[in-house]
């Protein structure tokens, strides 16, 4: 054993290149396992009749058809709002014409 103080320790040595990539794999490919491992299985899909499937696309196609018509008829509410707005427009248009017209006639006179 020695004893003397001031003798030199072997120095650490560095890891090259390749150990670091070889470090780096082994702990990828141990997070990839674990997250294979832990995560759910996928839920395989029940098959479905031929008949459930069609009435599954009749019901559908009902609801889309309710849609389309309650859209329908809002736009056809809508529609018969603004042309009753531009009736008013049209109507106030109108008497400010003849007002003006008045103004004119009696400015003549």
């Amino acid at each position: 054993m020695n004893t003397d103080l001031n003798s030199q320790m072997g120095s650490p040595r560095a890891i090259s290149g390749e150990g670091w990539a070889t470090i780096a794999g082994v702990v990828g490919s141990a997070l990839l396992l674990a997250k294979k491992l832990v995560s759910p299985k996928p839920v395989k899909a029940e098959p479905v009749s031929r008949a459930e499937f069609y009435a599954e696309m009749m019901a559908t196609r009902e609801r889309i058809n309710a849609t389309q018509l309650a859209i329908l008829e809002k736009l056809d509410a809508n529609h018969r709002e603004l042309l009753a707005a531009l009736e008013r427009q049209g109507n106030r248009i109108n008497s400010v014409e003849t007002g003006l017209a008045r103004v004119d006639e009696r400015s003549r006179e």
